[in-house]
């Protein structure tokens, strides 16, 4: 059964609570947001000071705001409840609104599953009568939930057409998902173990089995260049495989593939010295080219930290060192924009990115509380690279 505008509110299942006094059932006359989020999501943790902000204005109006915590990566309930613990105590201490916790996947069964939910976070609006009035982002709230209050709402179109087009989008992410799922389960069933035993021919197979089915997948396409590239240096059959990345990523006009071709190419944890140097440094410039008309450094949607490390990692080694230090910067500075990155990628991206900077630098480089020194290793292999140029140039 679809659970959508005008369906009773399913039940509170929660036997863990981590903030305020438990809630066992929905009181009439009042109005309850259900936000379904997790510590590891970045847009959940955005949005908890705006639900503090929506539970102080209208309190008084019979808003209650209850926040479930029911997507935790943990081994164990205990650990998630130890993790959710600190992490509601080091950044909303005070919070003014109900926590509750679950690890069994119930709530998710009661709510998310048959709402077509695929994401977080959700917020489900529970109207006076019991029923839910809205299903969607918390960024919505400002304008829905005035309208719940005065209960001009769910009688009107508005709220009609948004429902029936979040009930469209749903069912077609969930069908698309299910359908992925079913093609690649079986496909990882192969390639993890091979992966971990470093089974290059085995890994192989199921990439291009993966590949045939999901050509559009860019994780398999990397990947498959990757494994003819750098784990079996198999220039004959890996050589078109790049080119074809190297062409579908322009096509696409894709950062995000355009940036997964550009590392095979010029991550510098990757020994490229068996490439020819002339075709490799080619592809690099028309991608880099591309990358920066996309996503140009003054101005551009997009985080520069996606792509400009490779790009970057291009222009030294075709012996621009200056540009190269720029475009690193550039990309460090993007860190700190306005979209949220998890914490955990930031941290990964800003020690590649300091690194980087100090070796092009060839002295310390400092970013914020975190520091390198140029490697040696990255040194010589840069300078060998520029001496056999020179060679080739005549």
């Amino acid at each position: 059964m679809v659970l959508r505008m005008e369906s009773p509110a399913p039940p509170i299942k929660l036997e863990t609570w981590l903030c305020g006094q438990p809630l066992t059932s929905f009181q009439p006359g009042k109005v309850y947001i259900v936000e379904f989020w997790a510590t590891w999501c970045e847009p959940c943790e955005a949005a908890i000071p705006r639900l503090v902000q929506l539970q102080d204005k209208y309190k008084d109006s019979g808003l209650e705001v209850l926040g479930v915590a029911a997507h935790e990566r943990a081994r164990t309930a205990d650990e998630a409840r130890t993790k959710l613990d600190a992490w509601l105590t080091e950044k909303f201490s005070n919070l003014n609104y109900r926590i509750g916790f679950d690890y069994t996947g119930e709530m998710n069964k009661l709510w998310m599953d048959p709402s077509f939910s695929v994401g977080i976070p959700t917020s489900f609006v529970v109207d006076r009568d019991g029923h839910i009035a809205f299903i969607g982002l918390p960024t919505q709230l400002d304008d829905v939930l005035p309208k719940i209050l005065n209960g001009s709402w769910r009688s009107s179109d508005e709220a009609k057409a948004a429902d029936t087009e979040r009930i469209a989008e749903g069912e077609r992410t969930t069908r698309e998902m299910t359908h992925k799922r079913a093609l690649t389960e079986p496909i990882f069933a192969k390639l993890t173990p091979a992966m971990k035993a470093g089974d290059w021919a085995k890994a192989l197979s199921a990439v291009e089995e993966a590949v045939v089915v999901m050509p559009d997948d860019i994780s398999f396409r990397v990947l498959h260049a990757d494994l003819l590239l750098h784990k079996m240096h198999d220039l004959q059959t890996g050589l078109p495989v790049m080119r074809k990345l190297v062409r579908d990523a322009i096509d696409k006009k894709s950062e995000v593939w355009m940036a997964g071709a550009m590392r095979q190419l010029f991550d510098p944890a990757n020994d490229n010295s068996h490439f020819p140097p002339a075709e490799r440094l080619a592809m690099g410039k028309e991608l880099s080219e591309h990358i920066l008309a996309l996503n140009p450094p003054q101005g551009g949607d997009g985080p520069k930290f996606v792509s400009y490390g490779a790009v970057a990692q291009y222009y030294y080694e075709s012996g621009n060192k200056d540009r190269a230090i720029d475009l690193v910067e550039l990309a460090l500075n993007s860190l700190d924009g306005p979209e949220p990155i998890p914490d955990e990628l930031r941290q990964h991206v800003m020690s590649l990115l300091v690194q980087a900077l100090a070796n092009y630098k060839g002295e310390k480089a400092r970013y914020g509380a975190l520091c390198a020194t140029p490697q040696d290793r990255f040194t010589k292999v840069s300078k060998g690279g520029r001496r056999r140029r020179k060679h080739e140039k005549g």
